[in-house]
């Protein structure tokens, strides 16, 4: 596991108490966690925000559990490198930020019908300084000029499109390719032209497609209309927190950074500084983020062991917070420790 920075220090250990009581109600054997040191820790230990050891090991385990950054708050050199989880997602290609996001039972919403995936390119697009090789992806030729690049592969465009299509044959079936083609024809043209190639390989799969602009209108009056996504980098992370709010919380967004060998989870949200140290943060993004990873590691071999802890996570999360559990944001009264027991005990 890697604590992070910030809530880390809060939300991560009441995470790893809920997939040890998952695991254990499921009949899996017990995990033997590991701490590896990131960010402040990393820095403190090894004067690096991701040392060597991290990565290290982290290229031997088929998944782990992350916790959030405070990237902005590092010294520089730092503070304008690549985030350690940045870092993790370009170096083990985990190409597929999957983000669900869904209304749940008791929990107040600002839409009342939304159930869908965001299925986010995770590698590439507009975040420029994770998309090179060599060097950052912006410039400044003259003091008052900036270049930044995107960069779009046919590789990536075809790798997230059959992620889609996967699962959405486990959903609706219905695939939405949020675009710019009608502005940026060559990069995001290419996107839904693969889209299109792959998701007719699919049965009964149907693609459509919609510009970005537009998306955030059809997530604020129809969410409805959407099952699966597939977004570029930067607008996936600003459509899914959008969606993530509207559904109640954005401390309530779980993610899953995968490959087709290795997968982090890690919630959508970030390190919260503001709140850190008073044990009031919100765990539930990062508990269904782990369930997911449960999920993951169980289709890829694993142990279906594995399917029913993350099933059981999930419902344990849902069942507590349906009882009125929850913490502050929520406007409730647990802490995070208190909200982790309270899912434990519905494990039992």
């Amino acid at each position: 596991m890697v604590v992070g920075d910030g809530i880390g220090r809060e939300i991560v250990p009441a995470t790893i108490d809920v997939v040890d009581a998952s695991l254990a109600s499921a009949g899996c054997d017990a995990v033997s966690w590991v701490e590896l040191p990131t960010g402040w820790a990393g820095l403190e230990e090894a004067g690096d925000t991701l040392p060597e050891t991290t990565r290290k090991t982290l290229a031997e385990l088929p998944g782990w559990i992350m916790g959030p950054h405070d990237s902005s708050a590092y010294p520089e050199p730092w503070r304008t490198r690549l985030s350690p989880h940045g870092n993790l997602r370009r170096r083990f290609e985990l190409y597929a930020n999957i983000r669900p996001v869904r209304c749940l039972p008791g929990v107040k919403s600002t839409v009342s019908d939304m159930d869908l995936v965001f299925v986010r390119e995770n590698t590439e697009g507009f975040y420029s300084d994770r998309a090179m090789h060599a060097g950052g992806g912006e410039i400044m030729p003259t003091s008052d000029v900036a270049l930044s690049i995107g960069v779009f592969t046919r590789r990536r465009a075809e790798q997230i499109a059959h992620a889609a299509c996967r699962l959405a044959q486990r959903r609706r079936g219905l695939v939405t390719v949020v675009h710019k083609a009608h502005v940026l024809g060559l990069s995001f043209g290419m996107y839904l032209r693969a889209a299109e190639e792959i998701c007719a390989e699919y049965s009964g799969v149907t693609l459509d497609g919609v510009h970005v602009d537009a998306a955030t209108v059809h997530l604020v009056r129809d969410p409805g209309r959407f099952d699966v996504l597939i977004t570029e980098n930067m607008h996936g992370d600003i459509l899914s927190d959008l969606a993530g709010e509207l559904a109640g919380a954005l401390g309530m967004s779980p993610s899953l950074n995968a490959s087709d060998r290795q997968a982090m989870a890690q919630a959508a949200h970030g390190s919260a500084p503001d709140i850190a140290g008073q044990g009031i943060a919100n765990p539930v993004g990062l508990m269904l983020s782990a369930g997911m990873l449960l999920e993951w590691l169980a289709g890829q071999g694993h142990g279906e062991g594995y399917a029913r802890a993350g099933h059981g996570l999930r419902q344990a999360v849902e069942a507590a917070l349906h009882d009125g559990r929850g913490t502050p944001d929520l406007g409730r009264e647990d802490t995070t420790a208190s909200f982790a027991s309270a899912v434990v005990q519905r494990l039992r």
